[in-house]
């Protein structure tokens, strides 16, 4: 017989890193990278936090329809908190670190 805990375990496992890998998709569809917002922040930071901003609303809007169908709902909002919060923060550094260089960037 299956250990049911285990089972529960597992579901939890997968439906946390479904979800954050869900956040780190649609972030990445929405917009540049990290890297290109750090280069041309000088010229287009507004615009670039714009789609990261839009691709974490689509993010929790995903997240929250997983949660509603997950039997593990936690695990869903833990996985795509934590992956929305460290994506959050990789382009927030990445826009600070950009306007802070005196750097050329590629955009003219």
């Amino acid at each position: 017989m299956a250990d049911i805990g285990s089972a529960a375990r597992s579901e939890a496992a997968l439906t946390f890193i479904v979800s954050a890998g869900l956040v780190y998709e649609v972030v990445a569809a929405a917009c540049s990278s990290p890297q290109t917002t750090e280069i041309n922040a000088d010229k287009r930071a507004g615009t670039l936090m714009k789609w990261v901003h839009l691709g974490l609303v689509q993010s929790a809007i995903f997240v929250g329809i997983t949660a509603v169908i997950s039997s593990q709902p936690r695990a869903a909002i833990a996985g795509g908190g934590l992956a929305a919060a460290m994506m959050y923060g990789s382009y927030i550094y990445a826009k600070n670190c950009g306007l802070s260089s005196n750097a050329p960037g590629t955009e003219y």
